[in-house]
């Protein structure tokens, strides 16, 4: 079975295990251990898929490692593990746990080694729980399977739709540091949380989107106080975009054209694969296009500029960004 085989395969049964409950309250039960390697919560649905990944690799690929939400790094006993699979088994629990669209399970593949970095990706699965969409793609080889990309062309801040996603973030800093962006397109463009990064990514893919904007990895590096900030809200842990989220998404991403980088412009093929904590976990703007992505990049910047001089109790100035068109 070939690395590109082996991640669909894995992503269609998760799927497959995660169907039953899909809508259901019974998916909504926290799990009696506590929060996965990740800090966020287990729910029902996660812990069965989460099993399902477990007994498909031991059946189907028992040399394989893989690293997972709830698991962290799993690595056979075995001299011949030459691979790792970065597993989001349910990415977008609660919409999973509500019966909404926008959950997916993410399955990306790399070599294991010890510095393997998000750039090792060679292969990345996206499958959208209850359609049962796949976007596979490989390295240099583009979109193998999927929609066609239909990169939207829209370059104006005040038309864009997109979203960005508020879970485990603090709710007045996000705002704060995205409230231009959501002001300039909240009546000539449209704003949302869906609830899953590989679900927004992909809608950038197929033009429904015009970018997707994560900045709270960068909110806690920079800003004095947000990391407490961060925690509060998380119960006690940092919840970002760790490199299981993004992963087989940003690799599909990039090989159907879309431009991928982190909040303050960097790529993120050096950032590690293979980590949930906050140390870890990082910004993301996913745009349709370049002049896009560059206007969203400087009213992020503008944000968190913001909200560092709210942060140190002195003036915010309010007119120094950008024009949002």
């Amino acid at each position: 079975m070939s690395s590109a085989e082996l991640v669909r395969d894995l992503a269609l049964e998760l799927r497959a295990a995660a169907l039953p409950l899909l809508g259901s309250h019974a998916a909504r039960a926290h799990e009696v251990g506590g929060p996965g390697e990740g800090g966020d919560v287990t729910f029902a649905i996660d812990e069965r898929v989460e099993a399902r990944l477990e007994s498909f690799l031991a059946e189907h690929a028992p040399d394989v490692a893989y690293y997972s939400e709830d698991r962290g790094l799993v690595v056979p006993a075995t001299a011949n593990v030459c691979d790792v699979l970065v597993v989001d088994p349910i990415d977008g629990t609660r919409p999973a746990a509500a019966g909404l669209e926008s959950c997916c399970v993410a399955v990306a593949a790399a070599p294991l080694s010890d510095d393997v970095a998000m750039g090792d990706v060679q292969i990345g699965c996206v499958v959208e729980i209850p359609s049962g969409a796949v976007f596979l793609a490989e390295r240099g080889r583009g979109l193998l399977e999927g929609p066609p990309p239909h990169l939207s062309r829209n370059e104006r801040l005040d038309r864009m739709f997109w979203t960005f996603g508020f879970r485990g973030r603090p709710a007045r800093a996000l705002t704060e540091v995205l409230a231009d962006l959501i002001d300039a397109s909240s009546v000539g463009g449209g704003t949302f949380d869906l609830g899953s990064a590989a679900f927004d990514t992909t809608r950038v893919i197929t033009g429904q989107l015009d970018a997707y904007v994560e900045p709270g990895p960068m909110l806690v590096e920079e800003v004095p106080g947000m990391r407490a900030e961060f925690e509060r809200v998380g119960g006690g842990s940092v919840l970002n975009n760790a490199p299981y989220d993004l992963a087989a998404a940003v690799l599909c991403a990039t090989e159907a054209g879309a431009t991928v980088t982190d909040a303050r412009g960097r790529p993120l093929d050096e950032r590690p694969l293979l980590g949930s904590g906050a140390e870890f976990q990082m910004s993301v703007v996913v745009s349709a296009n370049e002049r896009l992505h560059e206007l969203i990049l400087e009213q992020v910047a503008a944000g968190v500029d913001r909200l560092a001089a709210q942060s140190e109790d002195t003036a915010v100035p309010r007119g120094g960004a950008p024009p949002l068109v």
